[in-house]
């Protein structure tokens, strides 16, 4: 095509208008009006959109789900854009849990994405369950407010899906959705085990962990010599794929949940012999 010719392809495309279309045409042929539906009216509450969290919301508003509601109290810094999705040079200094909603409202205007920019503790977990969500995701990386929620998910039946360590890890294929009763080679999934069993909680946490052991950083060590910030702790190190696979894991849970009595037929199976898609692991 001659330069000429070129420039003119390019202004009528420029031209042309968008047809108008549903986002949400190629989900709707795999799940049908009833999952779609059902997708729509899910109320998730995810706390924390870091590396994991991110990756979960972004796959959760792509899937049509109708109700977001995402608690982070952190800002945008350098360091995260290696690895969380809404961190970009733009959005630097903003808070993550606004910057991710406006996302969510560019992918999904329908969608009712609630940001609360709060930090979960063990004393104020109980406002944030009422009302009680369809699913709370947990991403959040301070031990002792995410044993805090996910006891009082298990005490109030609230079903409920962890993110564990996705630092210092290489291997995709070492990735496991499992109840945390069967989770194991994950450091931060065996200090969560043993925490939950001494508060009475064997079972009843989905959890998405990596069986891989921890890699080494490459001065040999498993954190950085120092923290980036005054009174943090000394990071790891992580790689762009790890939390957004973790994170996808996470949102795979909770929607096949959500879809688990569509009766998807795949092939070689009649209509007879079709089952639901499998729930994310449960005890």
């Amino acid at each position: 095509m001659r330069g000429a010719e070129l420039r003119l392809s390019y202004r009528m495309a420029q031209t042309q208008p968008i047809p108008a279309c549903d986002e949400f045409q190629r989900l709707g042929l795999l799940v049908g009006e009833t999952g779609l539906e059902r997708l729509r009216r899910a109320r998730i509450l995810v706390f924390g959109v870091g590396g994991v969290g991110s990756h979960a919301v972004e796959a959760l508003a792509r899937a049509a789900v109708g109700h977001l509601t995402l608690v982070d109290f952190d800002r945008v810094v350098p360091s995260n854009i290696n690895r969380q999705v809404e961190a970009t040079h733009s959005t630097l200094g903003q808070a993550k849990a606004e910057a991710l909603a406006a996302r969510v409202r560019d992918i999904s205007p329908a969608c009712d994405v609630r940001a609360v920019m709060a930090r979960l503790t063990p004393a104020n977990v109980d406002e944030f369950l009422e009302p009680a969500p369809d699913w709370v995701l947990d991403a959040i990386d301070d031990t002792e407010a995410k044993l805090a929620l996910l006891a009082a998910c298990v005490r109030r039946g609230l079903p409920v899906v962890s993110g564990m360590g996705a630092a210092n890890k290489l291997l995709p294929g070492c990735i496991r959705t499992e109840d945390i009763s069967r989770s194991r080679q994950c450091p931060l999934a065996k200090v969560v085990r043993k925490r939950l069993r001494r508060m009475g909680i064997e079972r009843g946490v989905t959890v998405v962990y990596s069986e891989e052991l921890p890699v080494r950083l490459a001065d040999g060590g498993f954190q950085a010599p120092e923290p980036e910030t005054e009174g943090a702790k000394r990071p790891q190190g992580t790689i762009s794929y790890m939390p957004a696979l973790i994170g996808l894991h996470c949102a795979a849970a909770i929607l096949r949940s959500l879809l688990a009595e569509i009766p998807f037929r795949r092939r070689g199976e009649t209509p007879r012999t079709a089952t639901s898609s499998p729930p994310p692991p449960r005890p």
